[in-house]
Order: C-alpha cells, then structure tokens, then sequence
C-alpha cells in the first residue's frame, strides 16, 4: 500500500528548511490550492492588461539591463521571454547535485505561486510536474553574481519549459527533447514578463543556504558528542560546562553546548575517577568548547532565521502588487543571505578548527594512561600521527575559502547592475568548507574512540558509552599500524549520515534522559 504523504501548498503555508527538503526528498507533496491558482491568475492578467495598454514597464515590453530603455512591441513580448531564457543560460562548471536542482525548482514554484510574479498558471503546473515527476534540471555551478538575481542557473533550471537544457530522469541525465519523446510533453509558450520572473531571484543562493543550514545543525549536533567523547579519553574537567558559570555570560549557544556536555558525561566513572586530581585546568580545545562550539551555534542561528525569511520573500523584478502599481526594486539582491552565508562558513571552518587540535591534543601523550599517538608499541608503528596531517590540511583549506565572497562585488549588465552580492560563491563555499568539516570530525571521532579505549575498565555515562560501542561496530580498536584511510572512509560514512546523533536521540529516549538545556527547541530545524 502507497504511503499517503503531507501536503503543502505552495504560496500560502509558510516554508521552512524541514518542508523545504521533505518535499525534495518525497517526503511531502506540494500543491496548488485553488485560492493561489487565481492569484496566479489574476496576476498574469494585470501583465497582460500592461501590454495591451502599451505602457513601458520594466521587463514586460522593455528590454533586460542597460537595454531596459528599448521598447518592445506587443507582438514581440514573447520572443522576448523565451530569449531571454537562451541568452542567459551561460553557466560553467560541474553541475550542482540534482538535490540542489529540485531545491531551487520547489523554492521558485513557491516564491512564484504567491502571485506577485505575473507567471502563468500552466507554467506554474508545468514546473510542478517536474518536481513530482522528478525529471530535474541540470544546473552549471558557476556564473551568478548573485544579483540581479541568479540569473545563469535559473536560466539553466527552466530551459526545458522551451525544450532546451538537459534534465535528470529516471536515473539518467538526458537532453530535454528525450524527456518530451518519453512523457509526450511539448514546449510552453512563454508570455509577457515569465522568462524574467523564471530568472530573476535569489533561488540558487538560497537553495545552498537550505543545505547550509541543515548540513552545519548536523556538524554542531555530532562535534559537540565528539568533543564529549574526547574529553573523557583525555581525562578533561567537567568544571567548565557548569550551569553556575554560563549564567555569567548567558549567549543562547554556549548555554545549550554546555548543557548538551554535562548531559553527555552524566553518570561517568571516568570523570568520577579524576575528580580530584591535581590538574588545574585542561587547554582551551576542551575547556573552550562551550564558547566556540557555542559561538557557532548563534551563528547558526542567526542563518537559520535569515534563511527562513527568505524561504517565504517575493524575490523577482518587476513585483505586481495590483493593477495600478508595479514596482521595479531591488528584492532580487542576494546581499541579506550572501553575508549571513559567508558568517555560517567562519562558523563551520572554526568547528573543523578546535576539532583538529584536540586531535592533536590527543596524540600528545601527556593525558594520563593515553600514550603518545595513541598506540602502545610506537616507533616501529607511527600510530594516529598522520591522520592529524590530513585534518591540518583540511583544517587550512577552510580557512582559506573563510575570506567572504560577499565582501566583493564586479559591476555588471553595462554598469546597471553596478552592485552585486557575490551570493553564490557564499553558498558554493560554505558547503564546500562543511563536507571538510564532516571529515575533520569522523578522524576525531576515531581518535577519541582510540583515547576512550584507554580508560577502561572504566566507564562513561550510558550515552558515550553507546557511541563507543557503535563505532566498534564499524571500527576496531588499532593496536598496530593499517591503511587508516579505510578507517576514515567509514567514519566519514558515520559523520554525513548523522548515526551517532541519531543514536544519541535515540538512547535518551529509551532512558527517559532529558537534555540540560532550556534552548533544545531553538537548535532543531522544524
């Protein structure tokens, strides 16, 4: 039996990450009520209605840029909408992932179906049958500028509405005149102001930031269990995720890391081990995981709100508020969510940062019980000492692509385009610094299992301890030297799949633990 799923309606219901990739994902089906399918309408009148008065209005019987000054007869108004399809369709590079594509595809549908856009209706139906058919566009990742608009990879999203371009179906990637001869589809005839409202918005900036979003909430969740995990194996204080002392420089972030730390180590034979010994305090990468996991976690709050703004915003030009008013503004501008992505990329490369130093941390041999490099029988083996070269170089690379794209802007269109925002390199850069990140973590995720072997015939707490029992299960303790790049394949598998996480969820429910923060509802993504 077919499972019945979800519905959303596009233009009304308000967007989020969480619907946002359910509907991607299959998850949820998205749909035209018939309150939007006349907005939509009414809309694409109004565009009409400008036409047949043959008012110059930007985009509509104008031409695009520094050409906005060119009439355009009435008869000509549709050439120009499917031209303008062609001529900026000039993406380069390796094209985005085919998620990414459907991404852009729900998020235009939705900005679209509000009906401020003058789209046609069965256009509008046309792009809904692609997602739910999911033959999806291929996509270039390179060539917006991030204003007006992202433009190149919307142009290359909605080809095939006019038979062109290429599209993922069916397992294979295929010319647009294949999917026609397979589905016994045809062409759309675009009409006035639709090859620029197809065009004109922020869809590929904002579709990387959805990604961003839940890619960095799943790095924070996991390197925060990580960071708990190593600080058992390295003998670290507790002291410094006390209630008593966050209180004292309450940010939202460090709060929550510390309270998810105390709930992490709770019940630990190690820590009661150690609790008395003569150590003052341990280096900043365990002590300071509060403050810079949890300098993160504002971060990552800040982009989680901007993002769903976005998600639920009218972005194209020109916007059709009513019949007596069309506005030609600047909602295309991808600056609002350009800089709050290139925040997200320090937030992200400065989680990969901390993390390599404690693995550094722990093959230094200076924990009690821990030997150096994490192996007993060194010299004639090199031990964990060379997986520490491959987060250094992971680590450094993120923190070259850290300078922020948005920080630049090239004039374009002739000059009338003399500002952009350079969004799309946010979002392109962010995700490229968070698959490192991933990385980073899964090699301390098998250092600090290393470390953590070292403390028994102790235990921790009920939760780390089946974190360290599941990676057994994919890993073995290593006593002598092996191909540890094996090992780090399938902790990276562990890392991009979120297991230990789930696991931690998991076994707090079974043991009715609650976490000991009050800002647990903030940090999800709903």
């Amino acid at each position: 039996m077919k499972e019945q799923l979800n519905n959303f309606q596009f233009g009304e219901e308000n967007l989020t990450v969480s619907k946002t990739l359910a509907i991607a994902r299959n998850k949820t089906k998205g749909t035209l009520s018939k309150k939007t399918q006349e907005k939509v309408s009414k809309s694409a009148q109004i565009v009409a209605d400008i036409v047949e008065k043959n008012e110059p209005v930007y985009g509509i019987n104008t031409g695009f840029g520094p050409l906005c000054t060119t009439k355009i007869s009435k008869e000509e108004t549709k050439t120009l909408q499917t031209n303008i399809l062609q001529s900026h369709s000039v993406g380069v590079g390796k094209p985005i992932s085919k998620e990414l594509s459907k991404v852009m595809l729900i998020l235009k549908i939705h900005a679209l179906a509000k009906g401020y856009s003058g789209i046609q209706l069965k256009t509008l139906k046309r792009i809904l049958w692609h997602i739910d058919n999911d033959a999806i566009p291929v996509v270039p990742s390179q060539g917006s500028v991030g204003a007006s608009g992202d433009l190149a990879p919307l142009s290359h999203l909605f080809l095939p509405l006019i038979g062109l371009g290429k599209v993922y179906f069916k397992g294979e990637e295929i010319e647009t005149s294949e999917l026609f001869a397979k589905t016994n589809l045809s062409s759309l005839e675009l009409g006035p102001k639709e090859g620029l409202a197809l065009i004109n918005g922020t869809q590929f900036i904002l579709t990387h930031g959805v990604l961003v979003v839940e890619k960095l909430n799943s790095c924070l969740k996991q390197a925060d269990i990580i960071g708990a995990m190593m600080i058992e194996g390295l003998q670290g204080s507790i002291k410094p995720f006390f209630k008593e002392l966050h209180e004292l420089r309450p940010f939202k972030g460090n709060q929550h890391v510390a309270g998810r730390i105390r709930t992490l180590l709770k019940g630990s034979e190690i820590l009661e081990d150690h609790i008395d010994c003569e150590r003052v305090q341990d280096p900043y990468s365990l002590r300071c995981i509060p403050q810079v996991h949890g300098a993160s976690r504002n971060t990552w709050l800040h982009l989680k709100e901007l993002i769903e703004t976005e998600l639920n915003s009218v972005t194209d030009n020109p916007v059709i508020i009513n019949n007596e008013l069309t506005i030609s503004g600047g909602n295309f501008h991808g600056q609002p969510i350009a800089m709050v992505l290139d925040y997200a990329t320090l937030a992200a490369s400065e989680l990969g940062n901390i993390s390599d130093r404690r693995i550094y941390l722990a093959l230094e041999g200076n924990s009690p019980g821990v030997p150096k490099l994490l192996m007993d029988d060194t010299g004639i083996n090199s031990g964990y000492m060379i997986l520490q070269y491959t987060t250094a170089a992971l680590a450094s690379e993120n923190k070259s692509l850290c300078f922020p794209a948005s920080a630049d802007s090239i004039p374009t269109s002739l000059g009338q385009e003399d500002h952009v925002s350079m969004g799309s390199i946010s979002g392109r850069k962010a995700l490229q610094v968070l698959e490192n990140v991933e990385k980073i973590l899964a090699i301390e995720l098998l250092t600090a299992a290393q470390a953590f072997e070292f403390r028994k015939p102790l235990k921790s707490g009920v939760l780390l301890d089946k974190i360290h029992q599941f990676v057994r299960t994919k890993v073995s303790f290593a006593k002598k030297d092996r191909v540890f790049a094996d090992d780090i394949e399938i902790a990276i598998n562990i890392v991009k799949n979120g297991h230990i996480t789930q696991l931690v969820e998991a076994t707090i429910q079974e043991n009715n633990i609650t976490w000991e923060t009050k800002h647990q509802e903030q940090f999800e993504i709903f």
